[in-house]
C-alpha cells in the first residue's frame, strides 16, 4: 500500500491563497473614492451588460473583481439578504457592516474548504452615510477577512500601485469631478509608470450620492453625462437630472446576470 502524499496545512492554505490572488490580478482594477457628497466607483470595463459595480440596497453598493460568475452569485445573495432583513425588521437595519460580515463568512468558509477551489474574487461593500464622516467602505479579499478602508481603495489588476497613487493624492472634501478625474488617472497608469488614455466608453462609473432626493442613492453615470464630467468636472448636470426625476429610483441601478469571466478582462 502506497503512502498518501502529504502537504502541510500551512502549505495548502498558502497555495490556495496564491491561486486566488493570481486569478484576481488578471482582472482589471476597480477604484472607490469618497468625495464631499458621497462615494464614487470607477472600473475599467467596456462591457455594458456585465457590471462590476451594482446597487445592493438604499445606500449600499457593491464592487468586485475576479471571476464574474462567482462575484455575481455573491451579489445576488447580498441583495436577497438585504431585502429580507429590510422587510423583516427595518430598512435602517440593512448596513454595509452587516453585509460585509455575511460575505466574510461565505468567503471564509469557501476558502477553508478542501472540497472546492477558493473564489477568485475581491469585493468592496460601501455605504453612504448622512455625512462624509459616516461613510463606510469595506474591502473583502478572497479569504474572507474584512479591511475597513477610508478615503480611497483599489482592487484587482495592479491594485498596489494604484492604491499608492491614490493615497498620495486623495484628500477630504473633493468634488465629484475631482474624485472622478483622480480615479481615471490612477487607472490609466500601467505597470511601467506610463499612462494610457481611458475614454467614457471604456469605463463603468457609478455613485452613491447622499444628496439625491430619492431613498435609493445609487446612480450610474452614462453617456454624455459621464463624458461631460470627464471633460470639465461639471457635477451640476448630475444634480439637475436628479432634481427632475420622480420620487422612485431610476432604472439604471440594476445589474444584468450572466456567467463567464471578469467583465472587460
Amino acid at each position: 500500500m502506497s503512502t498518501p502524499f502529504y502537504v502541510s496545512p500551512q502549505q495548502a492554505m498558502a497555495d490556495r491563497a496564491e491561486y486566488a490572488r493570481k486569478g484576481i490580478a488578471r482582472g482589471r482594477s476597480v477604484v472607490v473614492l469618497q468625495y464631499t457628497d458621497g462615494i464614487v466607483f470607477v472600473a475599467e470595463n467596456p462591457s455594458r451588460a456585465l457590471h462590476k459595480v451594482s446597487e445592493i440596497y438604499d445606500r449600499i453598493a457593491f464592487a468586485a473583481v475576479g471571476k464574474y460568475n462567482e462575484f455575481e452569485n455573491l451579489r445576488i445573495a447580498g441583495v436577497r439578504y438585504a431585502d429580507l432583513r429590510g422587510y423583516t425588521y427595518d430598512r435602517h437595519d440593512v448596513t454595509a457592516r452587516g453585509l460585509a460580515n455575511v460575505y466574510a463568512q461565505a468567503l471564509g468558509t469557501i476558502f477553508s474548504s478542501a472540497a472546492e477551489k477558493p473564489y477568485e474574487v475581491e469585493l468592496i461593500v460601501a455605504e453612504a452615510g448622512e455625512g462624509p464622516e459616516d461613510d463606510q467602505i469595506y474591502r473583502l479579499p478572497h479569504d474572507g477577512s474584512i479591511v475597513d478602508e477610508h478615503g480611497s481603495v483599489a482592487v484587482g489588476g495592479n491594485a498596489d500601485q494604484i492604491s499608492s497613487y491614490l493615497d498620495q493624492r486623495h484628500v477630504d472634501g473633493m468634488t465629484l469631478g475631482e474624485a472622478l478625474k483622480l480615479a481615471v488617472e490612477s487607472l490609466s497608469r500601467d505597470n511601467n509608470g506610463g499612462e494610457r488614455t481611458l475614454t467614457a466608453e471604456q469605463l463603468e462609473v457609478a455613485i452613491l450620492d447622499r444628496t439625491r432626493p430619492q431613498q435609493r442613492k445609487f446612480k450610474r453615470l452614462l453617456g454624455s453625462q459621464l463624458t461631460r464630467l470627464l471633460a470639465d468636472g461639471d457635477a451640476g448636470a448630475v444634480a439637475a437630472e436628479d432634481s427632475s426625476e420622480p420620487g422612485s429610483a431610476s432604472s439604471d441601478s440594476g445589474s444584468d446576470s450572466g456567467s463567464g469571466s471578469d467583465a472587460g478582462e
